[in-house]
């Protein structure tokens, strides 16, 4: 069957979603990793996510595709640098599609819709993160609009 952006709802998630949404986070997590040295071992957790769900500064969306939830993100307003031009940003984060559905236009029709979330509340400044070593959420950000903007670089002192 092919899918395409119809099959798919986008809406307000709601604290019933938790066990999905806490699934969605760990598998992100596993996904990051390799990409990530310095994410710890072990059993961790990115998110509050049941305290980003009560929140009115946090809007948090989930797809669904037959009423099973496939896709998540986030969008948070935070006060930004007082030397921008723009005073607040809306953050954008937890951009997670089941596998199956991804490339399929769900983290855009999610991106769109926290995008308008964050204009209702009058920010127009959106900014995210996203791995270099991740070319197809890369490639589906800018698809959604977005333009690489900084490189954030590191370096481990111990092995200098």
């Amino acid at each position: 069957m092919k899918l395409n952006e119809s099959n798919y709802i986008t809406r307000k998630a709601t604290l019933e979603d938790l066990p999905s949404l806490l699934k969605f986070e760990q598998e992100l997590i596993q996904t990051e990793r390799p990409m990530d040295k310095t994410i710890r071992e072990g059993n961790i957790s990115y998110y509050s996510i049941e305290s980003f769900i009560k929140s009115e500064e946090i809007e948090v969306i989930v797809a669904e595709f037959q009423g099973e939830i496939i896709a998540s993100g986030y969008a948070k307003i935070i006060e930004d640098r007082h030397y921008l031009k723009h005073r607040f940003q809306g953050y954008l984060g937890f951009m997670f599609v089941k596998e199956l559905h991804r490339g399929k236009g769900v983290n855009k029709q999610i991106v769109d819709s926290l995008i308008l979330w964050c204009k209702a509340k009058g920010v127009y400044e959106i900014r995210l993160d996203v791995y270099d070593k991740n070319p197809q959420a890369i490639k589906a950000y800018e698809k959604a609009g977005f333009e690489k903007h900084l490189i954030t670089m590191r370096l481990d002192a111990r092995n200098h």
